[in-house]
């Protein structure tokens, strides 16, 4: 009966060990990242330099970094020379459940002259060059087998398939610009041109049910940025920029950690090896970019002048909603702005921030995973960090 006994003991143990390690697994922040192009598919190649081969040895580098940051996990698309197609880049994503997908690849131009960096969001662009961008790389689904049925008629030259990629997700567009706005700034903390954020519709972008950018970090059409892209030096610098970019969006959406801290410039870490260097291929011409439309500015909300107050964003979306709980999971205390022809949807409003983040506990245990803190003080919207600073 002693004997019964301790292993009834152990067995308890046992099962309260897994149950709080898985616990404390699932609320690691997942973050999914996809180098752009392998083995046949080349990428862009200018000057000697293969984009597929810059792509993965960024990647890995933010890999590193991310890595050695409590309460990341990383997941890799490839890290490797493998073609992977786009479609399973992002079910990767999608399957490991990661709050955000993060793209890397370079940029190129018939023009040599071209340079600085450029982040997209998922979207449709009446902007001309977005589009030719998203042509280039939506290109790839031709090497795959049967594409046209995996894609359902996805034609990467036809504007009519353009036109049919309506994105579904609406509700991560926001969150998906303000990575991207993260992305740039870092990227001009560095010294790097920023070309701002902007729309297009990547297929891969498509495919990807979180917050999800694509990173163009350079032109290695451009003779001096293609050769610091091509350097150790400077693909650190960019990891380091890109790393910290996340860091600082988990930091604001998704609450801190006592070892989130930024990244220090010319931190260094162990070498990751390149992959080997392999033949060119003929250049790929695109037109030259155009400048982004200026991005227009949230309507303010009113909130208690002087007091920081936080209220948890649900969703996005292109359809107005009565805010009445039936249409929102049951929660009830909906507010709701509107932007252009986007409302946001909000939940509750406390000026606690251990309120706050029980309100957004709430919010996520109903269904709204993507859900995130926002903070308002003097009528304007200002990140959670600010506001914690009062």
């Amino acid at each position: 009966m002693k004997l019964i006994k301790q292993l009834r003991i152990i067995t308890i143990a046992a099962f309260a060990i897994l149950f709080f390690s898985n616990t404390a697994h699932s609320q690691k922040f997942k973050v999914t990242l996809d180098a752009g192009h392998g083995d046949h598919d080349y990428g862009a190649v200018y000057h000697g330099h293969i984009e597929k081969n810059i792509a993965l040895a960024v990647v890995l580098k933010v890999g590193k970094l991310l890595e050695k940051t409590s309460g990341i996990d990383v997941i890799y698309t490839r890290k490797g020379d493998q073609f992977i197609d786009l479609v399973e880049r992002a079910n990767i994503a999608n399957r490991a459940d990661a709050d955000i997908f993060v793209s890397i690849h370079c940029n190129a131009n018939a023009n040599n002259a071209a340079d600085g960096c450029e982040t997209y969001v998922m979207g449709m662009s009446k902007n001309a060059s977005n589009l030719e961008a998203a042509k280039r790389e939506n290109s790839v689904v031709t090497l795959e087998k049967d594409y046209k049925q995996k894609y359902e008629g996805f034609d990467p030259k036809s504007p009519e398939s353009f036109a049919g990629m309506i994105m579904a997700q609406e509700l991560y567009l926001d969150q998906s610009i303000a990575l991207a706005g993260k992305v740039q700034a870092q990227f001009i903390g560095i010294g790097k041109k920023s070309r701002g954020v902007k729309q297009a519709p990547y297929m891969v972008l498509h495919k990807a049910y979180m917050p999800r950018v694509l990173i163009e970090m350079g032109f290695i059409s451009n003779q001096a940025e293609g050769a610091k892209l091509d350097s150790e030096v400077g693909q650190q610098e960019i990891a380091e920029s890109i790393a910290n970019a996340i860091i600082g969006y988990k930091k604001e959406y998704f609450g801190t950690s006592d070892n989130d801290n930024t990244i220090k410039p010319s931190q260094q870490m162990e070498e990751v090896k390149k992959p080997d260097t392999i033949a060119k291929k003929p250049t790929v011409k695109i037109p030259e970019g155009k400048k982004p439309e200026p991005k227009l500015e949230p309507k303010p909300e009113v909130v208690t002048s002087g007091v920081a107050s936080f209220k948890v964003q649900l969703s996005a979306s292109g359809t107005k909603l009565e805010t009445i709980p039936s249409n929102f999971k049951g929660l009830s205390n909906i507010s709701v702005s509107a932007e252009g022809n986007l409302y946001k949807y909000m939940y509750g409003e406390t000026t606690n921030y251990e309120e706050a983040k029980r309100l957004l506990a709430e919010a996520k245990a109903k269904g709204y995973s993507s859900a995130f803190l926002i903070a308002f003080k003097n009528g304007k919207k200002v990140s959670v960090q600010d506001a914690l600073k009062q």
